[in-house]
């Protein structure tokens, strides 16, 4: 979730959530019912953490798809590539990168991405605009953007309340880089997933 404001400008190597991870308060076999990934699909979990969403897709995509993991978060990352190594899983390729700049993943690759309870997050250190224009530059033409975010309500759990975002801010920040929204689902007492599909592809 976030820490204080005062992080932000500690290291460029931590982000506000930086070890944090909401998966324990969602229903997994919702969000990804939900993602319809496919055996030969490619993921992109930005803002992975250690990974608890990226191993859950890497359950269901067995050794077909490839994952990609991405976080400024280099532990998380460390962390991540063990847990792949241990498990024996190959097609999880976990990288150190910020979503404030430009991620090296190819354009036009993706079949889903993923920004679980990242969002507002990068909305706080000013990130935001670019981990978007960066997602919709990495999906394919008929790729998903899926979107987890806090109901905008006091917790906890969660960030503090005034950075939390409602589905209409997220649809509103996320569309005009060529989504159009699908849908609104509760994915658990404390959270929604927001699905958007890329409507519009510009020239990247």
């Amino acid at each position: 979730f976030s820490h204080h404001r005062n992080l932000i400008n500690m290291s460029k190597h931590m982000h506000p959530g930086a070890g944090k991870s909401s998966f324990e308060l969602i229903d997994p076999a919702r969000v990804f019912n939900e993602l319809s990934l496919n055996k030969g699909s490619i993921f992109l979990d930005m803002g992975c953490g250690k990974g608890k969403y990226t191993f859950a897709a890497a359950e269901i995509l067995g050794n077909e798809g490839v994952i990609y993991s991405i976080d400024l978060w280099e532990e998380g990352i460390v962390s991540l590539r063990e847990q792949a190594s241990a498990k024996g899983i190959n097609n999880i390729k976990a990288i150190v990168a910020d979503l404030g700049e430009r991620i090296p993943i190819e354009s036009n690759m993706a079949n889903v991405c993923l920004l679980a309870t990242v969002l507002h997050d990068l909305v706080q250190i000013g990130a935001a605009e670019n981990a978007l224009r960066e997602a919709a530059r990495v999906l394919r033409p008929q790729g998903v953007l899926a979107v987890i975010e806090f109901n905008k309500v006091d917790g906890p759990p969660g960030p503090p309340l005034h950075i939390r975002l409602t589905p209409e801010e997220v649809e509103e920040m996320v569309g005009p880089h060529g989504f159009e929204k699908i849908k609104v689902v509760a994915v658990g007492r404390y959270n929604y997933l927001m699905l958007f599909s890329v409507h519009r592809k510009k020239n990247v």
